[in-house]
């Protein structure tokens, strides 16, 4: 853009250098993805987890407390290969979850689902708007 500012939390993202911005964008922001990026060796639990190694500290019960927030409390042992692209897709949201970000960006979350998969996603980020979370479908 040729003006204006970017700001987030009150912060003013013109004004940050890279390093700022880095931290920034991993402890504030969230990020769901049209394709799920799963490491296809670690399961459910491990997938979110791996979130937390790049923020501040590796905590397996808030790992388990957040696939519960996505109703998955009895997957966390299973490899993305033995989820479908629904519960795949809420992996995804919980591992966005798991630092607690300020905001959640959602790209097409629901661009690889079937219908019913598509409206499980869809009343999960809704459960969390209702909660707080401020979310940005895209």
């Amino acid at each position: 853009p040729s003006s204006g500012e970017y700001i987030l939390d009150n912060e003013n993202l013109e004004q940050m250098d890279e390093e700022q911005k880095i931290i920034l964008r991993r402890e504030k922001i969230g990020l769901v993805f049209q394709q799920f990026h799963l490491i296809p060796y670690l399961n459910a639990l491990e997938n979110v987890m791996l979130s937390q190694y790049y923020h501040s500290s590796v905590d397996e019960e808030d790992a388990k407390m957040v696939l519960e927030k996505v109703g998955l409390s009895h997957r966390l042992t299973h490899l993305p290969s033995q989820l479908s692209g629904g519960k795949q897709q809420r992996v995804c949201i919980a591992r966005a979850l798991i630092n607690n970000p300020e905001l959640l960006l959602a790209d097409e979350p629901t661009g690889n689902l079937d219908e019913a998969n598509e409206q499980i996603v869809l009343q999960t980020l809704q459960k969390l708007k209702n909660e707080g979370k401020t979310i940005v479908l895209i």
